[in-house]
């Protein structure tokens, strides 16, 4: 077995070296190709715009095609700003399904492009709301030949899992801090509970809102004609889009480009022209993520997905998270580097393990009293990922970023009606008087119920100890924006949650400025957690690292071609850990996403 699991390894190895050296020679002919001195920039757009790439493809230009991350998009954009050899970006939207803080920023960055002197074009394949709502900031927008836009509104969905699994004998008991702290209902009701409902009606309110009023001033028409299309035409063919000024052409794509084309270079564009860059190309070109003029960085520290004790090392798992060990490797790396000077915690997380949260904001203290540290908020930052927010000296959020629900939720299990119904026998022998109590077999009852509900009442109220602590307001204070309830932005700033509206860009702004750096220079950005590249992974000299990253990069393409990305699946992770086993699970988590379709 050791034989041939070498001859394993040698085989690979020996197959390696020749496609490394081939691939080696290709990224150096195309690197000596510049590209032309006026293009257009293709920007394909859609899915759920994860905030970083799981990691960086251990082969070069083995990530074609691949989508491009939420934050590769921003400093895309912001790059393609000032680039003057960009005559037109053409962004190919189709199919998002993220949420609206990040769709705000992206109009943002578009914007930013459009005042650099570009213009951007969106081509919408057939399109929902997310889709038409980002289009809208371009400049004009032609819809697919044949398409049609789906303007239907807004939905917030919720699934109920109490019935189903009562009738398989599987029940939950719950403690939850406060009433607006839903999450358990999936587990304990049937339907939402009135504080619930609230919630979910005012955010979405907040979000209509800015959805009628950015899309009817952008294309010039009036609120009541563009809410008149969503309740009463909500299907709209690409003629009709044009004649209701909700779209500006209709074409296919290649009469888009060849369209583009001749307009730019006065000729019928060739079918190998090199006038169209696609943006995984235009991006090798650049230096990546910023052009920096000086040596001074700031590390942009990323916390994405749910929190967890441990991200483990399934290959399976496509949105594993941020484990306590993670976070900790990339602050120990970005203080030990003398040219960092800031750092900038840039969250995308609905929250998760209670106590995990707890150790990262201990951690992003305890960096923060040696560096400033400045929060920036992406689409979420909420319950457990609010709590590592409090470590920021300022805290910037997007108006429409969820945020708050500052409260604490248990779940316990109990499938002993399911091993009744089957029949299963259990016979146990203890030493001491709760060693039985936490178990999957049976409800907790008298003083080990007390003990469930005490635990995580204890740890809300150590959760709103410090916010109180950080926001600089009074225990009470807290309690009465907290108990569960959730906010966006917009809301959370009139709250004292946040300090200001603003993206990541202004985050990074405000960390120059809090370390004493020369704001008229723009400081190399240094991201984390660090992805190593293929190069690096072949230097270390060990094949199994390429080969895993290879694997998880295989199993990723499949689960998106079987299964594209659900509107739940930030949430999955939080329902496996409640039902891998019988122990408490103590939860600083969201009750649910908030998606613009």
């Amino acid at each position: 077995m050791k034989g041939k699991s070498c001859l394993r390894t040698g085989c690979f190895v020996f197959v390696l070296v020749p496609v490394i050296i081939a691939v080696l020679f290709f990224a150096f002919f195309r690197s000596s190709h510049d590209l032309p001195d006026r293009f257009v920039l293709t920007v394909p757009l859609g899915g759920s715009l994860e905030e970083r790439s799981a990691e960086s493809s251990p082969v070069p230009y083995l990530m074609q095609g691949e989508s491009l991350s939420f934050q590769d998009l921003l400093f895309l954009f912001n790059q393609a700003a000032g680039d003057k050899r960009i005559d037109t970006v053409l962004l190919e939207i189709g199919g998002l399904r993220t949420s609206p803080a990040k769709i705000t920023e992206l109009r943002e960055a578009i914007e930013k492009v459009r005042a650099g002197g570009r213009k951007v074009v969106a081509y919408l394949h057939s399109a929902e709301d997310s889709d038409y709502l980002l289009a809208s900031a371009c400049d004009s927008i032609v819809v697919e030949r044949g398409g049609y836009l789906l303007l239907d509104g807004l939905k917030a969905e919720s699934l109920y899992y109490t019935t189903p699994l009562g009738r398989i004998g599987v029940t939950f008991q719950a403690a939850q801090w406060k009433k607006y702290k839903s999450g358990v209902e999936p587990y304990t009701r049937t339907a939402a509970s009135p504080e619930y409902i609230e919630q979910i009606n005012a955010l979405l309110d907040d979000v209509y809102a800015d959805y009628i009023g950015y899309v009817s001033k952008r294309r010039g028409i009036s609120r009541d004609s563009l809410e008149s299309v969503i309740n009463n035409v909500a299907l709209v063919s690409a003629a009709k889009a044009v004649k209701l000024g909700l779209a500006d052409g209709v074409a296919t794509i290649w009469e888009l480009k060849r369209a583009t084309g001749r307009r730019i270079s006065g000729k019928e564009p060739e079918e190998n022209d090199r006038l169209f860059v696609q943006a995984d190309r235009y991006r090798e070109t650049l230096d990546w993520p910023v052009k920096a003029s000086g040596s001074e960085a700031v590390a942009v520290i990323t916390l994405s997905g749910p929190i967890v004790r441990s991200v483990g090392s399934s290959a399976m798992s496509v949105d594993e998270g941020t484990d306590v060990g993670m976070l900790r490797r990339s602050l120990d790396a970005a203080l030990s580097d003398k040219e960092v000077k800031a750092l900038v915690l840039r969250i995308d997380s609905p929250g998760g393990d209670a106590l995990a949260s707890s150790d990262m904001l201990q951690m992003l203290d305890s960096a923060a009293v040696k560096k400033p540290l400045v929060v920036s908020m992406s689409g979420i930052a909420a319950s457990g990922g609010y709590m590592a927010a409090l470590a920021g000296r300022e805290v910037y959020a997007m108006p429409l970023t969820v945020t708050g629900s500052i409260g604490v939720y248990a779940l316990k299990p109990d499938i002993s009606e399911l091993a009744r119904k089957a029949g299963l026998g259990r016979d146990v022998v203890t030493r001491g008087r709760f060693a039985d109590a936490n178990t999957v077999f049976k409800p907790l009852e008298g003083e080990a119920y007390e003990k469930f509900i005490g635990a995580s009442g204890d740890i809300y109220l150590d959760f709103i100890g410090k916010v109180a602590a950080s926001r600089k307001m009074s225990v009470a204070e807290v309690d009465s924006v907290a108990g569960g309830r959730v906010w966006t932005g917009r809301q959370a700033k009139q709250k004292g949650l946040v300090d200001h509206a603003g993206g990541l860009f202004a985050a990074v702004r405000a960390a120059q400025r809090l370390a004493g750096m020369d704001g008229s220079k723009q400081p190399q950005i240094l991201l984390y957690p660090e992805q190593k590249s293929w190069f690096q992974m072949l230097l270390d000299g060990n094949p199994q690292d390429i080969v895993g990253s290879l694997e998880r990069m295989a199993m990723r393409r499949v689960l998106h071609e079987v299964a594209p990305q659900s509107p739940y699946s930030a949430m999955l992770r939080m329902h496996e850990m409640l039902m891998r086993s019988g122990e408490v699970e103590l939860l600083a988590a969201m009750p649910c996403e908030i998606i613009i379709r």
